[in-house]
């Protein structure tokens, strides 16, 4: 295993001036042009002006990164929209045409061929950046973030009364979990009708998205954007075919899985169909699992479970507490999710939630597992190896609600409750937004860029085969316009086009880690994991899945013993 990290450690600048402004673009410009008229001559001073370059870039990003964070905090603040926006008018566009220079410079240097193996997979991300790039794209590229941020403003204040208070959509959830059907429903209605009085915008919303989208795509030379999108997520080791492959295994392997589950569901509810608001609650009708009434409770006992893992991650945890790297508090105003934000240039991590208080624990877990794969890579010395592939930072997070499911019991001190959380982390990899959901959504955005001139009804067709294609165990008569609306709820498709099939790859890759710590040897596994966080993506994407002990692949061979071995642990877990 790795040497521990310390997260306190700072890295002082050598290249940016400690009183410089990322927010000034006269600044970045005069650093930015001195980089890119450097001339190198020897591979060792190329490698000091790519760092040179990643400290820059880790000061840029730290900067919008600060101001994403305040703006997703408080949605209705003007002030800080306002800024947000100005950073991604002003300064993203002239900071990727910058970077872009510094790109091509890099490429034509000819002391790049000499460079240690090491620089290998960067310089095959660099090729393949520049070969993207155009400048008629860059207001392009603006226009879809400004439109990607009026999702988040649009999902941000949506709410509705209920009960004489008003709630956020994500406060709704607490109902939709209660015994009494009749409640959950009446919850359910509430927060589909309020989405549904925005359905207009919505669509209008991704029809103005796909038109920048596929004409970036073609400015770029890409017959689809499906096409470009690959190659802009640095896809280099699966593709188009693959994800097919990977629909096929989750449709014939844990998609009659999660009919079982819900076959289950049903007969212990003892209704006649399984309805959309029947997912959430007990089947048993027992009242929600405690909630946490005060945020440093929640933070507590997630901590401890932390550390029953590994100690160190329970001591970077208390570290991001101290630091205030976390805001996980409920109010008005704020966008909807969880995610985890990289301070590039302290190479801290940043954990947001705003998610059903039904869903604290699992996605406070989840970010928990991204964070600590932020701290174990912050001493890699090149910006682009600090992080992973997406499929891989998955693995992070969702390997790390895997592990700590054997200590639910110092979340849930109750023996009683921590069963009952153990078998509904079990469940949410099948239902609801388990893997057959998310090959729902990668299958449909595949149409959705493949179909590029379709209509709003060929959408809502195409949505709705594609959603019956994987989930058949829900009955939604009465409420058919909910249902071809339902994809509207996941940001990814309006925000992050194509990312998706991540969760999937990277819950196959969690499953792998979880079976080898319980039916194997646990200290292995969880060091094995650990080892590979630390390599960040200095590693083709196979490889850091051979790290963590896991296999990257798409096939039914895989898939079919995962799913039958989850089911096993399902069998173990019972409702009672």
């Amino acid at each position: 295993m790795p040497q521990p990290v310390d997260p306190r450690k700072s890295f002082p600048r050598r290249f940016v001036p400690a009183d410089a402004s990322a927010g000034q673009w006269d600044e970045i410009e005069r650093l930015g042009s001195a980089l890119a008229a450097r001339a190198p001559d020897s591979p060792e001073g190329l490698e000091r002006c790519l760092q040179d370059a990643g400290e820059l870039a880790a000061w840029i990003s730290e900067e919008g990164s600060r101001r994403y964070i305040a703006m997703t905090s408080q949605t209705d603040d003007p002030q800080r929209e306002q800024a947000y926006l100005q950073f991604i008018r002003e300064i993203g566009p002239r900071w990727k045409q910058l970077s872009h220079r510094l790109d091509e410079a890099y490429v034509k240097n000819p002391h790049r061929r000499a460079l240690p193996p090491y620089y290998r997979l960067f310089d095959r991300r660099i090729e393949n950046r520049v070969g993207l790039y155009r400048e008629e794209n860059l207001p392009l590229q603006v226009t879809e973030a400004e439109l990607a941020q009026q999702y988040q403003k649009l999902r941000g204040t949506m709410t509705v009364v209920y009960r004489g208070r008003e709630h956020t959509l994500q406060e709704l959830a607490r109902y939709r979990q209660d015994p009494d059907r009749a409640v959950r429903q009446e919850a359910w209605t509430l927060g589909t009708e309020r989405m549904l009085r925005d359905r207009d915008a919505l669509e209008d919303l991704f029809d103005r998205l796909r038109e920048v989208r596929v004409r970036i795509a073609r400015n770029a030379g890409f017959a689809s954007y499906r096409d470009y999108a690959f190659r802009a997520r640095e896809r280099f080791d699966y593709g188009p075919d693959e994800c097919f492959r990977f629909h096929a295994a989750v449709e014939a392997q844990f998609t009659p899985l999660a009919d079982q589950v819900a076959r289950e569901r049903q007969r212990l509810l003892g209704v006649g169909t399984l309805r959309p608001w029947d997912l959430e609650a007990d089947p048993l009708r027992r009242p929600p699992l405690p909630e946490f009434d005060r945020t440093e409770e929640l933070l507590d006992r997630c901590e401890a479970a932390f550390r029953m893992v590994l100690p160190e991650f329970g001591e970077h945890f208390r570290f991001m507490r101290e630091q205030g790297l976390l805001d996980l508090d409920r109010r008005k105003g704020k966008a909807p999710g969880g995610y985890q934000q990289t301070l590039a240039e302290r190479r801290w991590p940043f954990i947001f939630l705003n998610v059903a208080p039904s869903e604290d624990v699992r996605t406070l877990l989840h970010e928990g597992g991204h964070a600590f794969h932020a701290i174990a890579a912050r001493e890699e010395p090149l910006l682009a190896y600090r992080s992973a592939p997406l499929e891989f930072a998955e693995v992070a997070s969702m390997g790390m609600e895997l592990l700590t499911a054997p200590y639910l019991g110092t979340i849930y001190p109750r023996a009683a409750d921590a069963r009952r959380a153990l078998r509904e982390l079990l469940d949410g990899i099948l239902m609801p937004k388990g893997m057959p959901w998310i090959a729902t959504i990668d299958a449909f955005q595949h149409w959705l860029y493949t179909h590029p001139e379709h209509t709003p009804q060929e959408r809502r067709d195409a949505w709705v085969g594609t959603y019956r294609r994987f989930s058949r165990w829900l009955d939604w008569s009465g409420y058919e316009d909910a249902l071809a609306y339902y994809w509207h709820a996941q940001l990814h498709v309006f925000q992050v086009p194509f990312y998706y099939i991540e969760y999937g790859v990277a819950q196959m890759g969690a499953l792998q880690i979880w079976l080898h710590a319980t039916r194997a040897n646990a200290g292995e596994a969880v060091a094995r994991y650990r080892s590979a966080l630390a390599l960040g993506g200095a590693r083709p994407l196979p490889q850091l899945f051979e790290a963590a002990g896991a296999r990257l692949a798409f096939d039914e061979e895989t898939v079919a013993p995962l799913a039958r071995a989850l089911g096993e642990e399902l069998a173990k877990a019972p409702y009672a």
